[in-house]
């Protein structure tokens, strides 16, 4: 017994791994040196213009950090008030749907079924008009409000519309593949 313990010892000890060298490219290598003198030298007055305008006074820099900051809050409010419009224009067509439908719905379903969908476009268009009645600095202050008031609710909310957004990218990029 002794001796089977001792055959079965030598042939689990391993070897020690060897390395295989590392294969080598056959590429030709570029002188480099010529393509960084080129492009430092393409970017030498890009470089003084910026550090002339490090040098010049910082009141002039602060001017123009702001003219840009005001700019961008003035892009930023044109952008999400033509959004805004565009939304309640949508919500009102979706409203006016609806509501075409409700007749469809009472033929086909039911006439209890049709007021729900009645209901259904008076809500959507009440909606519609409230959004249309405020601005967008109200609306972006209206939902402030309503996350702090309910956190919880805003985070599931959130992550529901990154999922969708996320899935609306993905059929996308799918449709492009093929």
């Amino acid at each position: 017994m002794a001796e089977v313990k001792k055959s079965t010892a030598k042939t689990t000890a391993k070897k020690p791994a060897t390395k295989k060298p590392a294969a080598k490219k056959t590429t030709a290598t570029k002188d480099t040196s010529e393509v960084r003198s080129t492009k430092a030298q393409k970017a030498a007055p890009l470089k003084a213009g910026a550090t002339k305008a490090a040098a010049a006074s910082p009141d002039a820099s602060a001017n123009t950090t702001g003219d840009f900051k005001e700019r961008a809050v003035s892009k930023a409010k044109s952008a999400a008030s033509q959004g805004k419009e565009r939304t309640g224009t949508a919500i009102e067509n979706l409203s006016k749907m609806i509501e075409d439908s409700a007749k469809t719905i009472d033929d086909n379903v039911g006439e209890k079924y049709g007021n729900y969908a009645r209901s259904a476009a008076d809500a959507v268009s009440s909606f519609a008009e409230k959004l249309n009645s405020k601005e967008v600095d109200e609306i972006v202050e209206d939902a402030r409000e309503y996350v702090r008031k309910s956190p919880a609710v805003a985070i599931g909310a959130a992550a529901v519309v990154g999922f969708l957004v996320s899935r609306l990218i993905k059929s996308g990029m799918d449709d492009n593949d093929a």
